[in-house]
């Protein structure tokens, strides 16, 4: 999840938050020679240390419909109950970020083994080096599902990136209506967007200061 990182501590997420075997925690040292130290849960690009902890709550949010607990009795239950949720932090408690923090976010989690990037954010416009880590991805076999905004435009005509990058490992994904319209914030694009999926009113996990869950609507 490369986003404002996420609450591993959640009870509704700590269950499927892939652990890095490389790493011992809190010893203090980069076991693995990645450049991060105590990275047990995932990176901090951001920061430019090893806790990747959420100080937002979106990546929580997305985190929890990608891989809530599943029969639990606790909150929700994501779509894959099964999958391991690395955590790749690069935008700040205010959601802001830099291309070459993500980047290091994308490199960090296919040097780890992730197949399946969730890349809800967007903002300026094409960067020749988030290409580039794209292209790294793809070579890898891993898939970047990124949000496809939520200014209610047509991505054929104005770009909105990553979504817009041409790579055809990336997902561009719109947000629907529980009667499965277009929701009306979501961008939308007849050779630009791949696929839509619920995105209004969606309950979900949140950092723990943040009340633990909360109801957002968005591409995400």
């Amino acid at each position: 999840v490369v986003d404002t990182g996420v609450d591993y501590t959640h009870s509704d997420l700590d269950g499927n938050i892939w652990i890095n075997a490389g790493e011992i925690a809190g010893n203090g040292i980069d076991d693995d020679g990645n450049g991060y130290v105590d990275d047990v849960y995932g990176c901090n690009a951001y920061s430019r240390n090893g806790n990747p902890m959420d100080d937002n709550g979106h990546g929580s949010h997305c985190s929890g419909t990608i891989g809530g607990v599943g029969n639990n009795g606790v909150g929700v239950a994501g779509v894959a109950w099964g999958v391991k949720l690395m955590a790749c932090k690069f935008l700040s408690s205010n959601g802001s970020g830099t291309d070459s923090d993500a980047v290091s976010c994308i490199d960090y989690a296919r040097a780890k083994g992730a197949k399946v990037l969730s890349c809800s954010w967007g903002g300026g416009g094409a960067g020749a080096s988030l290409s580039a880590a794209i292209d790294r991805a793809r070579a890898a076999g891993v898939i970047l599902v990124a949000a496809a905004g939520n200014e209610s435009s047509n991505n054929d005509a104005v770009a909105s990136y990553p979504a817009n990058y041409p790579q055809d490992n990336v997902v561009s994904v719109a947000a629907t209506t529980r009667t499965d319209g277009l929701a009306s914030f979501s961008n939308y694009g007849s050779t630009t967007v791949d696929l839509a999926a619920p995105g209004e009113g969606i309950y979900s996990t949140v950092s723990s200061s943040d009340s633990a869950y909360a109801i957002y609507s968005g591409t995400s």
